[in-house]
């Protein structure tokens, strides 16, 4: 997945997200900064949110079961992999991947799992903290070398 795929889902989805929310064009456009005719319009498939109204959307509405559906779980994973190459986190402890998550290796104290909707390629320890997550599976296989040789 790339930005553009990523921004053009949740332009997609933004409609059924205010609908999820209960709320009125009005309000749903004053929560992300934007005109309700912008609203109106990328509603109807003739503009979009943006990266910055992508990330925003995503970020407010995190627990927006459309979302989790769209993109096989918690969005923000998604977002700092588009944002930065290969990212790194403070070991967050996850659910283990039962759900969205396909295990593709496991070696020693770590696995590889990647995200059955998104693509999406992360390493988790064996207390399933995440330790990075990337859309490279070059980048994946260098650091879950690295991981096994220490």
């Amino acid at each position: 997945m790339i930005r553009e795929e990523f921004i053009s889902k949740v332009d997609e989805k933004l409609k059924i997200i205010r609908t999820e929310k209960d709320l009125t064009q009005d309000k749903m456009a004053s929560i992300l900064g934007i005109s309700k005719k912008t609203l109106v319009q990328i509603e109807k498939g003739r503009g979009s949110l943006g990266w910055s109204g992508a990330v925003t959307l995503c970020t407010i509405f995190k627990d927006s079961e459309i979302l989790q559906v769209t993109f096989g779980g918690d969005t923000e994973d998604i977002i700092l992999s588009l944002a930065f190459q290969g990212y790194e986190n403070n070991y967050e402890k996850t659910m283990g991947g039962k759900v969205w998550w396909n295990e593709i290796c496991n070696q020693g104290r770590y696995r590889v799992q990647q995200n059955i909707i998104s693509k999406h390629y992360r390493i988790l320890d064996d207390m399933d903290r995440r330790i990075c997550s990337s859309f490279d599976i070059e980048y994946i296989k260098e650091r879950m070398n690295e991981l096994c040789s220490k």
